[in-house]
């Protein structure tokens, strides 16, 4: 993300604040880090003094990449795999930056005594996790991984929020997440443990 604000940040300050628009709409996602350091450092607000920049806030990248396609954004950044399901099913993207994606920043959450301790152990489960994000890819490669079918698991779509919490409460037995929600999922409520 760093990279995408330098690119589009290149030029002299004057040039840009000349072309910019009056009001610049970007989603992120707190994961986001590089984007979120741009927006608490003010950055691109201070060379773009003449437009409004609107920072808002989505829980996971399908949500941002529905906002981006019906116009509500003028630009957002979002994991690697949710462009993929999104330019799927037909959506119109435009990327302007890559960065490397981070494997480690994916994990599937079960509670501690659950009986869950193999990839294997999957089949029949009901799992939560957000449709077309990260998150499900790392699901189909662990479907697959583990010699299993889709069809062999119960996928249940949610909100990353509303997909932890059902984990402590023991509504379903895993759920994929991602960023720093499995370190703060296993502190803050004890029952989960990652795999």
């Amino acid at each position: 993300a760093a990279g995408l604000a330098s690119a589009a940040l290149g030029g002299s300050s004057l040039a840009l604040a000349q072309k910019a628009p009056r009001t610049l709409r970007i989603g992120y996602q707190k994961a986001a880090v590089n984007l979120v350091i741009v927006k608490q450092q003010a950055v691109l607000e201070k060379h773009l003094p003449n437009t409004q920049i609107n920072w808002i806030d989505f829980p996971a990248g399908p949500q941002l990449l529905e906002a981006l396609a019906v116009g509500s954004l003028e630009f957002g950044l979002t994991g690697d795999a949710p462009p993929v399901f999104a330019q799927a099913a037909g959506k119109d993207l435009l990327y302007v930056g890559v960065e490397p994606s981070n494997p480690e920043s994916t994990a599937i959450l079960v509670a501690k005594e659950s009986p869950i301790q193999k990839l294997a152990d999957l089949k029949g489960q009901r799992i939560a996790l957000q449709k077309g994000s990260s998150a499900h890819y790392l699901l189909v490669n662990a479907v697959e991984k583990a010699g299993l079918q889709w069809t062999d698991i119960q996928p249940i779509y949610l909100a990353p929020a509303d997909a932890r919490a059902g984990v402590t409460q023991t509504c379903w037995r895993c759920c994929l997440t991602n960023s720093a929600a499995p370190a703060s999922l296993c502190s803050s409520t004890g029952p989960s443990r990652s795999s």
